[in-house]
């Protein structure tokens, strides 16, 4: 009888330990901050948001008690309460919006169908919630407009000279004038005081916001982007050792694979024979691993180790080989495996959309194109720099870097710019390929503009629907965008990407 005691309380344990590692593992991550009063409205603080790590099925009371909890943590100065739970269009949290289910985490995330790491609740004090804190220690606000539109402003308050004083002739009062000028020596300097106090508070709302947005790190941004992997499915890469490259390609080709389901990977020997053991990571890894080795030395790529850049390939374009190559890097990436550490550092930062470029003249592996550059580069006159420049002009002019020399130090402007059009320029067509359009691509596609115009669209703007044709059309004389009926969003997407990339001419660039 011990002995069956001793083994029904270790077995409890045992299944209790199990339910307690599940309840951990099912914590997630969102996002509270804080709203307070900005004029008549309640707006978010900027700097006060921080991330709650709590359990997806908690309801709004229990909720709202640990956002209070972490504030306080945070921030000592916070007011006393009670506070209220508020949605991000100052609702306050009871229910789902939309339904009257009972608000919990995972309910609203469902709907609202975004990752929990992109949520964001609010919490503000009840009586700024309520109305109740309307009293104020500033003075009522003084708005002088002209007579046309003081009747459009009942609300303000309004200093409007009459008809009948315009009518009269005029006439000069000194005492008025004198009480005027007064009144403007005393208010201009509370309102210039009060600039300079709102462009302080700007520039540190400023600073906050940009350090919130530099705590966010790495890991949680890719599992963010890992979110809508699919774990109960998977897509399938039978590899070759001797051949990775091969197929990895036809496991990315085929019709079947999607970027939101697992890997299953297996490797096989040179005789086609599959090596034994199951894919719970490591295969998947490292296969991923060997790709990344495998993509560095493909001909879209050169240069140096470790500072390889992209050049044009006509066979790789016909063969689409850039967009697979972007694809297998935003994968590995995603899907745990490294990241395409061989890449330049400048092509890093171009695709980035950041300006700097530091590029040598040792990343060129044009054994030609390097020697000319070293010569430029180590003139030491104005005269010697005039012989280089002309000796290479053929290869300056191409990139457009020959000019006439005034001075010895514009050898490092004349090398600086033939190497960011050698890295950069000319291979521009295949990098700027796969840039995804622009919302201002779209609206110069369909209006010939591309930002909102002063006056507005005249006509507005319209869409239609194309069945006819796979690619978009515009009409940009009457602001209308014409749009494929395509079978799948993919389908859809590049078309669209197609025909906007490729539409310089009549109303586009």
């Amino acid at each position: 009888m011990e002995y069956r005691s001793s083994k029904s309380k270790e077995k409890q344990s045992f299944s209790c330990g199990k339910v307690r590692l599940k309840q951990e593992r099912r914590q997630v991550q969102i996002n509270i901050g804080m709203m307070s009063p900005q004029g008549v409205d309640l707006k978010p603080r900027r700097g006060k948001t921080l991330p709650l790590f709590t359990d997806p099925e908690i309801a709004a009371p229990v909720l709202l008690e640990r956002a209070v909890q972490k504030m306080r943590a945070f921030n000592k100065d916070m007011d006393e309460g009670p506070y209220i739970l508020l949605y991000p269009d100052c609702s306050e949290v009871v229910n789902v919006p939309g339904s009257e289910k009972p608000f919990t985490l995972a309910e609203y995330k469902k709907d609202l169908g975004k990752a929990y790491a992109r949520i964001t609740l609010f919490i503000c004090l009840e009586k700024h919630f309520r109305g109740g804190d309307d009293t104020s220690d500033s003075d009522s606000e003084i708005v002088i407009t002209s007579r046309s539109t003081a009747k459009f402003n009942q609300a303000d308050t309004v200093i409007v000279i009459s008809d009948t004083e315009d009518m009269g002739p005029p006439k000069t009062n000194t005492d008025k004038t004198t009480c005027y000028s007064t009144y403007t020596d005393l208010y201009a300097p509370c309102v210039e005081e009060e600039d300079e106090e709102l462009v302080a508070v700007n520039m540190t709302s400023l600073f906050d916001t940009e350090m919130e947005e530099m705590n966010v790190t790495l890991p949680a941004i890719i599992a963010n982007l890992s979110q809508p992997i699919d774990h109960g499915r998977v897509s399938r890469f039978n590899i070759s050792r001797a051949n990775v490259w091969d197929g990895a390609v036809r496991g990315f080709k085929r019709t079947s694979y999607s970027e939101n389901c697992d890997m299953l990977v297996k490797f096989t020997d040179d005789a086609g024979v599959f090596e034994e053991g199951i894919d719970s990571g490591g295969p998947r890894r490292e296969f991923l691993s060997l790709l990344m080795k495998n993509l560095k030395d493909r001909p879209i790529f050169d240069g140096p180790d470790g500072h390889r850049f992209l050049v044009y390939n006509a066979n790789a374009v016909r063969e689409d080989e850039y967009y697979l190559a972007g694809k297998m890097i935003a994968v590995s990436v995603v899907h745990g495996g490294p990241g395409p550490h061989f890449l330049s550092e400048d092509l890093v930062r171009y695709l980035a959309g950041q300006p700097s470029f530091k590029a040598t003249v040792n990343l060129i592996t044009d054994e030609e194109v390097g020697k000319a550059l070293e010569e430029i580069e180590n003139a030491a006159s104005v005269d010697a720099l005039r012989e280089m420049t002309m000796r290479h002009s053929t290869m300056l002019q191409t990139a457009g870097c020959l000019r006439h020399v005034a001075s010895v130090e514009e050898k490092k402007g004349i090398v600086s710019d033939y190497l960011q059009w050698y890295i950069i320029g000319r291979n521009s067509s295949v990098i700027d390929s796969q840039t995804a359009v622009s919302l201002e691509d779209v609206l110069m596609f369909a209006t010939g503009l591309t930002s909102l115009p002063p006056s507005g669209f005249e006509p507005s703007p319209g869409i239609e629907f194309l069945d006819d044709s796979p690619f978009p059309m515009a009409n940009t004389c009457s602001n209308t965008l014409k749009l494929p009926l395509l079978e799948s969003y993919n389908v859809f997407k590049s078309k669209m990407d197609f025909g906007m990339q490729n539409s310089p001419g009549f109303g586009c660039y």
